[in-house]
Order: structure tokens, then C-alpha cells, then sequence
């Protein structure tokens, strides 16, 4: 069975070509907050350097990998951080 991260990865690799994805699970650090679970895979942050970003702002970008992430929300996802940024950015930021 895959983890929550790994399918992540695998929706986030599919929906937007990406070139890059980091995935970190901060589970640990939301315990006994809203939305925590005692198996964790809650709280996540994550970071994707893909084209398909080209011409979309931080809001449209968020939203898009909250759709694409729908399932994973409607089991046990609550929150992610996220970096999503297109490669001439991220080249830029260097």
C-alpha cells in the first residue's frame, strides 16, 4: 500500500509535468491540533517546479494542487504548505 506522500507524488507528477517535487510530512509538529490524526499523514509541505505554472498566479497555482489533491482531502489530508513555482523561477531563486 502506498503512503499518502507517495500518492501525492504521483497525482502531482501526473497533473502537472513536473520537474521537481518535495514532499515532507509535518505531521509530528501539528499533535493535538485540528485535523491532526494518531497515524499522522495530516500536515504537509510541499514544493513543485513545474511549467505548468507559467502564467498562473500564487492563488490559481494553490488552487489547482488543492484540486488535483481532492481524494487525498476527503481522506485525512488537512493541510499543506506549499512552493510552487515554474523553472525560470526556481532558476532565478537559485
Amino acid at each position: 500500500m502506498l503512503t499518502r506522500a507517495q500518492r501525492m507524488r504521483d497525482i502531482l507528477g501526473a497533473a502537472f509535468a513536473a520537474a521537481e517535487i518535495t514532499i515532507q510530512d509535518d505531521s509530528h509538529r501539528h499533535a493535538g491540533h485540528a485535523g491532526a490524526r494518531p497515524g499522522g499523514e495530516t500536515h504537509y509541505t510541499i514544493a513543485v517546479t513545474s511549467p505548468a505554472f507559467a502564467g498562473m498566479n500564487r492563488v490559481a497555482r494553490s488552487r489547482a494542487v488543492h484540486a488535483a489533491l481532492e481524494a487525498e482531502f476527503g481522506s485525512g489530508l488537512h493541510a499543506l504548505s506549499l512552493r510552487l513555482q515554474t523553472p525560470e523561477e526556481a532558476g532565478r531563486a537559485g
